[in-house]
């Protein structure tokens, strides 16, 4: 929208026919009058004519320098707004995307667009505490053939032109003499060089910080010799700049996602995403669905017997076991406390074998985990078939206080 109404203003900063008129009017009539003043009358026609003609060219070309100008200045103000209006749409949509990858890739995607003679690029992201590179998101080139390339930050002519402080953007407009100087083998060079459908002839490089620190960079090629300019780096300064915000934005929105909707112990869903994710349930015709309810035996004796960390070590290997036991597309929550739901799909037989193993891997730790549980078929009626599942998960523990097994 910005930038659609920058293209429709941008008329208002030429001169239109009455202001022409009048800075071409005024000034020739006072020359006029000066020249018939103080110059001889017979030769007056002469000058004037030759003062008129010198002032008129001398306005249409200070007129068209001027209107260049302003045309560039237009366009680069178009290209901000467009770069600006690129990384605000995609931090408000951010929650659309699944995956960092995927909002990496729009990220990338909307950079090659914004940025004139571009056609690949990549996002290199950065692993500081293994000083390794990886490519996550590519256009226009083959990404596990460039994942083929085991190669340090030190290694990348980033580092090389920056002098190791990852500060600015940089231009190569010679790939082969750069990656000549490249400590790579000549082996992951030739991947570099050949990875695209065109050879890659310029290059521009700029890093990603976020809060300070390298997350990674974002490379946009050509096939063009020379293709990219100063101009082109301010705009990608500006890009990265506004990404780097962008990825950021991203990154708390998942953190929050998750906190709102995963269990901060075990990594479940907790409650309220797992009421939510059964209203999207899929009952399907061949197999029953069960509500199952696991509920902890020991964990009080856990937490006074050994401390509360080791009751927490319990519920993290109860939930994990759990997990993987269950297919991914069952759901299991940690309900509160040490009681644990799950959502599965039958036969009941499967289901009951499963959990009866799962018992006894559990009492076989050290120390121990005991768990009860109950299922019910879930059809319709949810409350009912959780109610169900809990007085039977219950009557279990009922059954093993009256007949403890020594």
């Amino acid at each position: 929208m910005h930038h659609k109404n920058l293209q429709q203003n941008t008329h208002k900063a030429y001169i239109d026919i009455k202001q022409h008129l009048l800075l071409l009017v005024i000034p020739l009539l006072l020359i006029s009058i000066l020249t018939f003043v103080f110059i001889d009358a017979d030769q007056a026609y002469l000058y004037l004519l030759l003062i008129c003609a010198g002032y008129v060219t001398s306005y249409a070309v200070t007129y068209y320098v001027h209107k260049q100008n302003m045309l560039r200045l237009w366009q680069h103000l178009a290209q901000v707004v467009r770069i600006n209006d690129t990384t605000f749409e995609l931090v408000n949509l951010s929650n659309q995307y699944d995956s960092e990858k995927s909002f990496l890739d729009a990220l990338l995607q909307k950079a090659v667009n914004a940025i004139d003679d571009a056609e690949m690029g990549s996002i290199i992201l950065v692993d500081n505490a293994a000083n390794r590179l990886q490519f996550e998101s590519v256009i226009g080139l083959n990404i596990d053939t460039l994942r083929s390339i085991n190669f340090t930050l030190e290694e990348t002519f980033l580092y090389r032109l920056t002098k190791g402080r990852f500060d600015k953007a940089v231009v190569i407009n010679n790939m082969r003499n750069i990656n000549a100087k490249s400590t790579l083998t000549d082996d992951d060079q030739f991947v570099l060089l050949n990875a695209s459908s065109k050879p890659i002839c310029s290059t521009l490089s700029s890093p990603i910080r976020i809060e300070g620190q390298l997350y990674g960079m974002m490379n946009l090629d050509s096939s063009k010799m020379e293709a990219f300019g100063e101009y082109d780096i301010n705009l990608v300064n500006i890009l990265t700049s506004e990404a780097a915000n962008a990825i950021s934005l991203y990154q708390k929105s998942k953190k929050i996602e998750v906190m709102a909707n995963f269990d901060g112990l075990t990594n479940l869903y907790n409650r309220k995403k797992f009421d939510a994710a059964i209203l999207q349930w899929q009952h399907d015709a061949t197999l029953a669905s069960y509500i199952v309810i696991l509920d902890m035996d020991n964990l009080k004796p856990l937490n006074d017997l050994h401390g509360h960390q080791a009751g927490d070590d319990a519920l993290k290997a109860f939930a994990h076991a759990l997990k993987s036991m269950w297919h991914p597309g069952f759901l299991v929550a940690r309900y509160g406390g040490d009681e644990f739901v799950a959502l599965c799909r039958g036969p009941i037989e499967t289901l009951e074998a499963q959990i009866n193993q799962l018992q006894q891997n559990l009492a076989l730790l050290s120390p121990a985990i005991h768990f009860s549980y109950g299922i019910a078929q879930y059809q319709q009626d949810w409350q009912s078939a959780f109610k169900l599942a809990d007085s039977n998960m219950y009557q279990q523990k009922r059954l093993k206080k009256q007949n403890p097994i020594n």
